[in-house]
């Protein structure tokens, strides 16, 4: 049937969006992550700081483009500042804890936010997974556990001065991760997909709840550090990337929801390995690729749409029922 191509069609083009969307995103935390850490390297501490440009950059643009519809708010404003103030603490606290654990540490433990996401949307949204859509979860872990097998292995898996910590850090703000997500996929779906309103007043919220928190703890560390070109820099790009990466996340939770956004994120960890071998020439094991494979092939199942099984099921059901009935006007009635 041509309605049915159509929509496979259609249905097929949005999961190959959402999964290269996903990977863009996943490219823009690899970035921010190595900014993170080359940050950390200098024994710059301010994580507040890091990413107070981005807040201000959503307000000033979104929140022009915002005054310049005038469309009605459809969300109350309370619920922004609630999303504002746990996204400002998850960037805080995993930007933090570059200080403490490696990249590699802080990519791999981030996917804890996965499960969260996955019982937040199916308490709060009414998300139902069924068993291919936790398969491809489950696939997408497995190629993260290899990637800490491949870690292990390798002996490249740098400590950190206090691992420990920040490991803790990280599960603390990858959970607010999780919070800040869902929340954001409410506030989307719930303001019919205007992402404009959201960035507008998480931007404006972020800044201003961004500015309280570095005027009590972070003015000290600004004021000593040398702003020389190899500071402002960094800040500038992950300023801007992180701006980007904010713009687009809304899109994708629209589309295909915060636990596909979370699980994209899972080949982080695979961008940063391609990073390594083509920016810095540096060898990796063999194991990486196998989970960067492992991972992909876990997006696409749990891409693949339940609903598009079920109608492909019961479009193979209606053509054997008219084959039936075709069979039968041509024979005849089999009771004559």
């Amino acid at each position: 049937m041509v309605v049915g191509a159509n929509f496979k069609e259609i249905r097929t083009k949005k999961t190959l969006i959402g999964l290269g969307l996903g990977q863009l995103l996943s490219l823009l935390s690899t970035s921010n992550g190595f900014t993170s850490s080359e940050l950390a390297r200098k024994g710059i501490n301010v994580p507040t700081s890091q990413t107070f440009l981005n807040y201000v950059l959503l307000a000033i643009i979104y929140g022009g483009i915002m005054l310049y519809r005038r469309p009605e708010i459809k969300v109350k404003w309370y619920y922004y500042f609630l999303l504002a103030i746990v996204d400002v603490e998850a960037n805080f606290l995993v930007v933090k804890a570059y200080q403490y654990t490696s990249l590699t540490s802080v990519m791999l433990l981030d996917c804890w936010a996965i499960p969260c996401v996955l019982v937040l949307t199916w308490v709060f949204l009414k998300t139902k997974y069924r068993l291919m859509k936790i398969s491809g979860v489950v696939i997408c872990i497995v190629g993260v556990v290899m990637v800490v097998f491949s870690d292990v292995h390798a002996g490249d898996r740098a400590g950190g001065r206090n691992p420990i910590k920040g490991d803790f850090l990280v599960i603390a703000g990858a959970t607010l991760y999780a919070v800040s997500n869902a929340s954001e996929e409410f506030v989307v779906k719930k303001n019919g997909g205007d992402t404009i309103e959201l960035m507008t007043f998480l931007g404006f919220f972020g800044a201003i709840i961004s500015a309280i928190q570095i005027s009590i703890f972070e003015r000290s560390e600004l004021t000593a550090i040398h702003w020389s070109t190899g500071a402002v820099f960094p800040f500038l790009r992950f300023s801007l990337t992180a701006f980007l990466f904010y713009s687009l996340v809304p899109v994708l939770l629209k589309t295909n929801g915060s636990t596909m956004f979370n699980l994209s994120l899972l080949t982080a960890d695979m961008w940063s390995v391609l990073i390594r071998i083509f920016a810095y020439h540096e060898k990796v094991d063999w194991l990486y690729f196998l989970a960067f494979a492992t991972t992909a092939i876990g997006l696409i199942i749990y891409s693949i749409k339940d609903k598009d099984l079920e109608e492909h099921k019961s479009g193979e059901a209606v053509d054997e029922e008219a084959e039936r009935k075709k069979l039968i006007d041509e024979d005849g009635d089999p009771g004559s």
